[in-house]
């Protein structure tokens, strides 16, 4: 019974030792909480899949970009903050100043009764038309013409609302206005509702595509900053707001990006043909994404594997509590979606434990210990198929528990288990696509970003896709290598 009880205080050490490892692993890579940070910083959150509005410049410097962004900069400037801005989907931005995870939002945000019970708004800096974007050879130039037919805004947008008040019309709510050209062009949609300025660089980019504007209503009631309820920032930004209006600045910055990009038309050729022509420039930016991919897959895997040995162990450990631990564990993180169990990490954390955390450590945590439920399973399996008589011998010649698992067991369990790790480690891989919702600068994520400026999906998801598969096979190669060497150690 007493070697019991070492074994799991043992396990228990391991863990925290692991659990930190963990996170000073991904430290260097995180931004800093701007919680405990300085104290003039504001963090602006924004989803930057929006030109002219917000953007990546992919080609340039990388950095997000656009109306906002310097209207936002000539504020921050002016009331003595140091701007810092979290990228993240349109559809997270209300739960992030819910959160506390950023002070402000600026991301062509209308004003809405339904989105003022949530957060305070600022004055409107200004006020875009709704339009209809649809195909050449099936245009539509009126609301009257949509009726029974399929139509497209990005989701919680005030053009998703818009598209809900048209009668007999179907909608389709997408996360990305790339993804509204995408379906245009494969006829699932018949016509998107877009705000002017996206219209234009829509039909730009896309010679097929043709907009028509809709008039202006009394109730349009223009972009505008979004606030928590309880901050005092809202005053201080309107007067600013005011004295932009007032000194020709803000029309400035306007006139900068609308004229900037009325030339700037895409070189693509436009409906379904492939140009991969429209790649140049974006290589570097998205190869960038491979170091991070393969970091955050690394620390997920370890993680995984580290914590799912200790879980196996608890499984076979004969302590009723630790067993308990450990099945129902399992069943938790093998029984919710994993993409659940992201965003409440992510999302919860800094409600819960007033803690911002970093979106690369809740994406490792998340991968991690929901790859160790199952690889629990597989390591218990490996464990037990190991000869029974080896561990009585061992056990006969007095060798300690520790030593006997880390010399004798593990390694011959290894060598079984060896595929199914394998075939764990490359779902992580190519899963970790899913961390791009919360913002993660990976591959997938820079792939959207390039799909946001170029308004085309296939090249960049094409060449996306060809990078995953390489590093897979990179991955399996490796993983046989490893196998051969240790059927020749026999």
């Amino acid at each position: 019974m007493r070697w019991k009880k070492r074994k799991a205080r043992h396990s228990l050490l391991f863990i925290i030792a692991l659990l930190t490892l963990s996170i000073v692993s991904l430290m260097p890579m995180l931004p800093t909480d701007h919680a405990s940070a300085a104290k003039k910083k504001l963090v602006m959150g924004t989803s930057p899949d929006y030109p002219p509005y917000e953007s990546v410049d992919a080609k340039g410097s990388g950095e997000i970009v656009g109306i906002d962004i310097d209207i936002a900069k000539y504020i921050a400037n002016h009331l003595g903050y140091e701007l810092q801005i979290a990228s993240m989907d349109f559809s997270g931005l209300i739960a992030a100043l819910q959160t506390g995870r950023v002070d402000f939002v600026m991301s062509g945000m209308s004003v809405t009764e339904e989105r003022k019970k949530s957060v305070a708004f600022s004055e409107s800096y200004y006020t875009a038309r709704n339009t209809i974007v649809s195909r050449k050879d099936k245009a539509y130039e009126t609301v009257e013409q949509l009726s029974g037919k399929v139509v497209g805004a990005q989701l919680g947008s005030i053009q998703d609302t818009f598209a809900q008040t048209i009668p007999g019309a179907k909608q389709k709510k997408l996360n990305k206005i790339a993804d509204l050209i995408q379906e245009m062009n494969a006829k699932r949609l018949d016509a998107a509702i877009v705000e002017d300025a996206v219209a234009i660089e829509m039909v730009q980019a896309n010679p097929n595509l043709v907009l028509s504007f809709l008039p202006s209503s009394e109730e349009d009631t223009g972009y505008a900053i979004a606030f928590p309820k309880q901050t005092k920032l809202v005053d201080a930004f309107n007067l600013e707001l005011a004295n932009m209006k007032a000194n020709g600045e803000l029309q400035k910055i306007i006139d900068k990006w609308f004229e900037g990009k009325k030339t700037a038309v895409n070189g693509s050729t436009g409906g379904l043909n492939i140009d991969f022509g429209v790649l140049n420039g974006y290589v570097p930016y998205i190869l960038k994404g491979v170091y991070v991919t393969l970091l955050f897959t690394l620390v997920s895997a370890l993680l995984g594997l580290c914590w799912g040995t200790v879980l196996s162990l608890f499984k076979i450990s004969g302590v009723l509590p630790l067993q308990w631990f450990a099945t129902a564990y399992t069943s938790v993180f093998r029984g919710t979606p994993l993409l659940v169990q992201l965003t409440i990490i992510y999302y919860a954390t800094p409600q819960l434990f007033n803690f911002d955390i970093p979106a690369l450590l809740a994406a490792g945590l998340a991968f991690g210990l929901n790859s160790a439920a199952y690889l629990s399973e597989t390591i218990r399996g490996g464990i037990m198929a190991v000869d029974k008589g080896q561990r009585e011998a061992s056990i006969a010649l007095g060798i300690p528990y520790r030593k006997m698992m880390a010399r004798i067991i593990f390694p011959q369990a290894l060598r079984h288990i060896l595929p199914a790790l394998v075939n764990e480690f490359v779902a992580l891989l190519k899963e970790s696509s899913l961390v791009s919702v919360i913002g993660v600068s990976e591959l997938m994520r820079r792939a959207d970003v390039v799909r946001a400026s170029t308004f085309r999906a296939f090249e960049a998801l094409l060449f996306v896709a060809a990078i995953y598969y390489v590093l897979v096979l990179v991955l399996t190669s490796l993983a046989r290598m490893l196998e051969r060497r240790l059927r020749r150690s026999d």
